[in-house]
């Protein structure tokens, strides 16, 4: 069962090739073209979209990937890899009995698996991501905490003393918590401390930990060291992680969930 969670800025097409762009670097028209069986002047229309949407910039002949240092806005994120963090969702939501108690860190993919919960009764939702307290308040069931204190315009979250005070007051059954990026020695990255601090925070008041991340995430540079993926109870990806992490994995004990299309991993 699909969540009906996706933006409406993009069409499917759309939602593909910013994922593709966002892999490969550079798409030429006549390629996406081809691949779509479409005009070349509809893949122009498909381009223009997706870069006022912030998730590509035109070159001659096609469109390349932004670079850059920092995080990309929170309406790009609900964007890209949408099809792969609505699989993770559906495996985690069968994870996930009623009547618990969860914690639920900041992200668009941590966003997913809330709405992916909605049909839930009777959960204890503790977070300061504003997305999913607002989400989760549509399910008369739920119980919804959030954290006080100043709002980031661009993510809706809350970091700093009530955050804090609210994931440390609490002891939670499950903590769902997505991250920036992964090295390839097996630890966490995130753009800022506090973001890595509300993680921690999560991971140690929590009796289970579910690390949901997309395949993209073991190849995306964050500057902001904090944690070990083989900490987490179960780790959630729509692919087998790369060689080197599984090691780190299978050595830690920690249970990785493979959360293909239609439940096939």
């Amino acid at each position: 069962m699909r969540t009906n969670f996706r933006p409406i800025d993009l069409s499917e097409r759309q939602a593909q090739i910013a994922d593709l762009v966002r892999e490969e670097g550079f798409l030429n028209v006549d390629y996406l073209a081809s691949r779509y069986n479409v005009t070349s002047q509809t893949i122009r229309r498909d381009l223009t979209v997706i870069c006022d949407c912030g998730l590509g910039r035109r070159r001659h002949g096609g469109v390349e990937r932004i670079s850059s240092s920092g995080n990309l806005s929170y309406r790009s994120r609900q964007i890209l890899a949408r099809d792969a963090k609505e699989n993770i969702a559906e495996k985690v939501r069968d994870h996930v009995p009623h009547h618990t108690i969860l914690a639920f860190s900041i992200g668009t993919t941590p966003e997913i698996v809330a709405a992916a919960l909605l049909k839930h009764e009777n959960l204890r939702i503790f977070t300061h991501n504003l997305n999913i307290a607002m989400l989760a308040c549509s399910n008369p069931s739920f119980e919804v905490h959030i954290a006080g204190g100043r709002v980031r315009n661009n993510d809706c979250d809350v970091l700093g003393k009530g955050m804090e005070t609210l994931l440390s007051s609490y002891i939670f059954d499950i903590g769902i918590y997505g991250v920036a990026g992964v090295d390839e020695d097996g630890t966490l990255l995130d753009f800022t401390d506090e973001e890595v601090q509300a993680r921690q925070l999560i991971h140690k008041n929590s009796r289970k930990t579910f690390l949901v991340l997309d395949h993209s995430k073991f190849s995306r540079a964050a500057h902001v060291r904090g944690g070990q993926i083989g900490e987490a109870t179960k780790v959630f990806c729509d692919q087998k992680p790369p060689t080197k992490i599984m090691k780190i994995l299978d050595k830690s004990g920690c249970e990785v969930v493979l959360c293909g299309q239609n439940g096939i991993e």
